[in-house]
């Protein structure tokens, strides 16, 4: 075969195979399964910031009206795109005392979407309207 009979029959091929992987790249960075529409504000307890690839989160402990706390999982962006806005590891210290709102899950989850935070001192970070 030559050159040229080769190039038509793969490159199709090749064009749908990198279709398919450009789509499972989209498809892991979705947001779709946060409640866009709703920002809930949490007042709680850092447990732990983990200030890692691909995404980091907070944990955060809020009260419970009875029984023990409700840990809530925040997701936020990666740590390269957080330190040029400033965030450093140490920002989120464990106990540290917070204000959150974030966009819940849409299956009623203890999780969310980081929108902003409000510090003790008055700090904010993010979208604090």
């Amino acid at each position: 075969m030559k050159t040229r009979q080769v190039l038509k029959i793969f490159a199709p091929v090749l064009a749908g195979l990198l279709a398919l992987l450009a789509q499972a790249a989209w498809s892991h960075h979705s947001a779709a399964m946060f409640d866009h529409d709703k920002v809930l504000e949490l007042n709680g307890t850092v447990r732990e910031f983990q200030f890692t690839n691909p995404h980091s989160w907070i944990q955060l402990e809020v009260a419970a009206a009875q029984g023990a706390p409700v840990e809530w999982s925040l997701e936020w962006g990666s740590p390269n795109q957080l330190a040029r806005q400033g965030i450093r590891p140490s920002t989120f210290a464990p106990g540290t005392r917070v204000s959150l709102r974030i966009n819940p899950m849409l299956d009623g989850t203890p999780a969310g979407l980081f929108v902003g935070a409000r510090f003790e001192d008055g700090r904010t970070l993010g979208r604090w309207e």
